[in-house]
């Protein structure tokens, strides 16, 4: 019988432009009456996420709406998102934004640095994140943030070590500089200076949050994740050069989701078992060294992670990750809406029994992925 609560968290992997299929899909969650309490996000799943936490539920898609139309309002906007020519108009929409930025974003720095010329760290990248900060800044409420509302971590690479880091509301005042180290992804975008240290992207480390989530989860409460991605590990073989840059950066960002949740699983499962064999352990070894190291991992509380992966679009590139154009941004949005109306409409989740001990893990849409392939394929 289930008696604990279920938090509900929301992790969100890093992707540019594509973070709007992230967008619509809190839109479909929030519709469908999930509130998360939690939120995890790398790059632009920190920006999302800090966006969502830092207003009132009742405005919190109106502020990413408001996000997204600004940092798509200036790109040329293709006029057919199919075949060849929607590749592209997509790929001269990209073009654009590598040239002269995105609203409310980043900007290109004027002069341009010399690659080989001395700059001060926070000045090492080919745009300024300035216009970023002022967004944040009118966009999101930071003092609400750390009221403690809500959960919030986002992950970052301290770039003198090359350690991984997540800042987190439940450690530690959170800031615009927090959630600008995120997104601070090199060369583009310069290194964020907190305190002592510089950061960069968590994405050059880790690009899925899911792992802190795991790590950190109060055994006190069961936990439902969804955990919305935007790159997939899957895809057809290349035919072209740009199919063969596309295939590389899904794969290098994508963190390989399905295995990676599929190692978590059995994991957790181990951890039950331990939890579950302290009862049969006798009295003699209760105090011994070996036991007592496993047993601080057996107590773990059940879990249902909810795989969403955006799905490539016929037309998308190598730069779909910069394509910011409203025509594709909305269609980004609808298709993470779409993703997550399906998966709350499944029978598979409509039929769903909350988890006792072990962990479940719901990948609805997974069939649409293979469909895509199939089709790539003839």
């Amino acid at each position: 019988m289930v008696s604990k609560k279920e938090k509900i968290a929301l992790v969100l992997q890093g992707g540019g432009a594509l973070g709007a299929y992230q967008a619509g899909a809190f839109e479909a969650l929030s519709t469908g009456g999930y509130c998360p309490e939690w939120f995890a996000g790398i790059s632009i799943g920190a920006i999302n996420a800090a966006i969502i936490c830092g207003n009132p539920p009742d405005k919190r898609v109106a502020r990413l709406r408001a996000f997204w139309e600004q940092v798509t309002s200036r790109a040329p906007a293709p006029f057919l998102l199919d075949g060849l020519m929607g590749t592209i108009f997509a790929e001269a929409s990209a073009n654009f934004t590598a040239t002269f930025g995105a609203p409310g974003f980043f900007a290109p720095r004027m002069p341009p640095p010399v690659p080989t010329w001395h700059y001060p760290p926070t000045e090492l990248s080919y745009y300024d994140t300035e216009p970023l900060r002022r967004t944040l800044s009118d966009l999101v409420d930071f003092n609400l943030i750390n009221s403690g509302n809500v959960r919030l971590s986002v992950g970052a690479v301290n770039v003198q070590t090359g350690n991984f880091i997540y800042f987190d509301n439940a450690e530690m005042k959170i800031g615009p500089e927090h959630i600008l180290a995120s997104g601070a992804l090199p060369p583009g975008f310069p290194p964020v200076k907190i305190g002592k240290d510089l950061y960069w992207d968590g994405g050059l480390v880790s690009n899925t949050p899911l792992q802190d989530i795991l790590d950190k989860c109060d055994s006190q409460d069961d936990l439902c994740v969804f955990q919305i991605d935007l790159f997939g590990a899957r895809g057809p073989a290349p035919s072209t050069l740009l199919d063969a840059a596309q295939r590389e950066k899904d794969i290098r960002y994508s963190s390989r989701t399905r295995l990676n949740t599929d190692l978590s699983k059995r994991a957790h499962n181990l951890r039950t078992a331990l939890k579950r064999l302290a009862a049969k352990v006798p009295p003699e070894l209760l105090n011994d060294p070996d036991w007592l190291a496993l047993d601080g991992f057996g107590d773990v509380p059940a879990m249902t992670i909810v795989q969403l992966i955006h799905r490539r679009a016929a037309y998308e590139t190598q730069s779909k990750d910069y394509e910011f154009s409203r025509t594709t941004m909305t269609d980004h949005w609808k298709a993470g809406a779409a993703d997550v109306a399906a998966t709350l409409s499944h029978p598979a989740w409509l039929s769903r029994k909350r988890p006792v001990e072990e962990v479940v893990v719901f990948d609805c849409t997974k069939e649409l992925f293979e469909d895509d392939d199939r089709r790539s394929k003839t």
